[in-house]
């Protein structure tokens, strides 16, 4: 499978933003799909996480109760809203996939564990 994502933009705070990771395959399904926040100079850090399952969905607690991650496995599609988007959430915006099955080396937070990884798309939050 192969990912792009799209949708990043320059915005103020407390604006609203939808990322989309858009999928190529027919197998799409059956990735598990997570989202990457890379800032300059900093390492990439976990922001949701997407079971090909459609259960309940991961954030990471400085995200919790303003982004929401979804899929449309028919439009081989996964989207992140953010809401109230703050400063801090500047960065370029990675979506990256995992087939589900396979062994497991890292957990799903880390970056490590995904083989396959979108161009990324940049969120700049300023006032």
């Amino acid at each position: 499978v192969q990912l792009q994502a799209s949708g990043g933009g320059l915005v103020q705070p407390g604006a609203s933003l939808r990322l989309s990771c858009a999928a190529s395959g027919r197998t799409f399904s059956s990735y598990n799909v997570a989202w990457f926040r890379q800032a300059p100079g900093k390492e990439r850090i976990f922001v949701a996480y997407n079971r090909r399952s459609g259960g309940s969905p991961s954030y990471a607690d400085s995200v919790k109760g303003r982004f929401a991650t979804s899929r449309n496995n028919a439009d081989n599609t996964v989207y992140l809203q953010m809401n109230n988007l703050k400063f801090e959430d500047s960065g370029v915006y990675y979506c990256a996939a995992k087939r589900a099955f396979t062994p497991v080396r890292y957990t799903y937070t880390d970056a490590r564990e995904y083989d396959t990884w979108g161009q990324g798309t940049l969120v700049t939050v300023s006032s």
